[in-house]
């Protein structure tokens, strides 16, 4: 089970003189993510088409104290189960990550990492899993800033109609990451108007 840290008010945001925030680069078939690891585990993760300045962006929001610095062996142990995943060898991370958001954004993002490999659910579904039924579109919101995708599987979140929907990386890498896991979805916009999953074979 991956360990979290929610946050969200201003003590949240005090950070001790020696602590530090690692952020490097991760190599991967999809492209070079990047990614920002505090003392307690991943905080951000960064999409390929996504500026890599964005996880220091985090960390000057989260931890504006805090010592920023690269070292790549840090992220060794990540690195290598990213990249286990993608190849389709790893189903279930084991790296500690560490969550900052408000109550309602990190209760979504728990939900969202009850959602096994090879499975899918509605915005309506993580919203009747958090308690607030009525709040889809929050949830929605919530999914689209959820600060560790993959690790995190926002991806594994789809329409109540069974189609593709939003996703920070593109439409492409979530209907890839999904039939990477045997889940099969149509991420053509001529999809958008039919149902378009299906168990992969």
């Amino acid at each position: 089970m991956m360990t979290f840290q929610p946050a969200g008010t201003d003590s949240d945001e005090i950070t001790h003189p020696n602590e530090s925030i690692v952020l490097g680069q991760l190599s991967t078939q999809l492209g070079i993510f990047g990614a920002a690891l505090t003392p307690s585990g991943l905080a951000r993760l960064s999409f390929p088409a996504e500026p890599f300045g964005r996880c220091e962006s985090w960390a000057r929001r989260w931890m504006p104290t805090a010592e920023l610095r690269q070292d790549q062996t840090a992220l060794r142990s990540l690195a290598e189960q990213l990249n286990a995943y993608l190849e389709g060898d790893l189903r279930d991370f084991s790296v500690p990550i560490d969550l900052r958001g408000t109550p309602f954004q990190v209760a979504v993002w728990q939900a969202l990492q009850q959602i096994g490999y090879g499975e899918v659910r509605s915005y309506a579904a993580v919203a009747g899993t958090v308690g607030r039924p009525t709040a889809v579109r929050a949830v929605g919101a919530a999914n689209g800033v959820n600060p560790v995708p993959i690790i995190v599987p926002c991806h594994r979140v789809i329409g109540s109609n069974g189609t593709l929907t939003g996703y920070g990386g593109g439409m492409e890498m979530k209907a890839w990451l999904l039939r990477r896991e045997g889940i099969d979805i149509d991420a053509s916009p001529s999809a958008h108007n039919k149902k378009a999953i299906r168990r992969a074979t």
